[in-house]
């Protein structure tokens, strides 16, 4: 992967991360409503309070059908490909352009380091499309909106900032990204150094399990911003209004910090991790498919590029006069 240009791996990654997510986007709907989900609301939507991952997987289904389980998946796709591209763009600049200042081998607090501002150049640029998959999964069957439907109604009740609404916690989220990524070449460097292995490629099931394992370090630490940024995306149903005074500011966010604070008021330390299982088996399965699919894709675009360079040379050779 050394060999590709930042271009070539972050389409590498886009690939990978647009396959993973389209496999598990039913528990990505999943863990974003039980993330958004109140007491104060329960009398009002009962179809939308879940008990459990399991329980929201039966009602969705048996009140929206399959399609419920695939809400906003186009917005879902697109944010996808975009955030995965972006952010294997800045990562692979950033860091190589790092390695050309300063030579040699890269510690862990600069790989966290680069990783995080690779992560911050990328959400700021694709937070806008996160916010619209968030509305479009969380909405009420009957206020459901098409993708461009759902970003102008945020700009016209919210303004443009409306589509930044999360941004303070999808920044301090960039550790998140930061953590996996510098997990994930730490490992892989320790598992390579332990068998001995001086090629320095893993097997498709080495970096499967090597993957999911620093996916699954990165998401336990960070989830409750996770679960912060969600809630500051959401919009509450419009029958909020029949609320009590009380309920409705108990709904009502201010920033990251306003929810986690209410949070823990209320549910006390488990309120930060409500949706951590359908969440944990996504992103871990989600992040162990990317880091599979990148490397392979990877392999296919030098594969490409070898085979184009080689066509290239042999039109070359071929023109009258060489």
């Amino acid at each position: 992967m050394s060999k590709l240009t930042p271009f070539g791996n972050a389409t590498a990654g886009a690939l990978g991360a647009l396959s993973a997510n389209l496999a598990v986007f039913p528990l990505d709907v999943i863990k974003t409503r039980l993330q958004v989900q109140t007491k104060e609301l329960k009398s009002l939507s009962p179809d939308q309070h879940y008990e459990s991952a399991l329980d929201a997987f039966a009602k969705i289904l048996k009140t929206e059908g399959i399609t419920g389980l695939y809400s906003g998946l186009g917005a879902g796709l697109f944010g996808t490909v975009a955030s995965a591209f972006s952010y294997f763009y800045f990562y692979s600049y950033v860091r190589g352009s790092y390695q050309k200042r300063v030579p040699g081998d890269i510690s862990t607090g600069m790989e966290l380091i680069l990783g995080a501002i690779s992560g911050a150049m990328s959400q700021i640029c694709t937070l806008p499309v996160a916010v619209v998959t968030t509305r479009q999964q969380t909405s009420a069957k009957d206020e459901k909106l098409s993708f461009v439907g759902t970003m102008q109604r945020i700009i016209h009740d919210e303004g443009p900032a409306g589509l930044w609404r999360g941004l303070q916690a999808s920044l301090v989220l960039c550790v998140n990204p930061a953590i996996t990524y510098g997990s994930f070449e730490r490992l892989k460097t320790l598992y390579l150094l332990r068998i001995g292995d001086t090629t320095g490629r893993l097997s498709a099931g080495q970096t499967f399990v090597i993957g999911a394992l620093s996916k699954a370090l990165a998401t336990v630490v960070t989830y409750p911003y996770i679960m912060a940024k969600v809630k500051m995306q959401w919009k509450p149903p419009k029958h909020v209004a029949t609320l009590s005074q009380k309920d409705r500011d108990a709904v009502t966010y201010k920033s990251s910090i306003d929810i986690l604070q209410k949070v823990f008021k209320k549910e006390g330390l488990a309120g930060w991790y409500n949706g951590l299982q359908p969440q944990i088996i996504k992103a871990v399965i989600c992040q162990a498919i990317l880091f599979v699919c990148k490397d392979q894709f990877g392999a296919w675009t030098l594969m490409l590029f070898a085979f184009f360079a080689k066509a290239k040379k042999a039109r070359s050779v071929a023109l009258p006069g060489n």
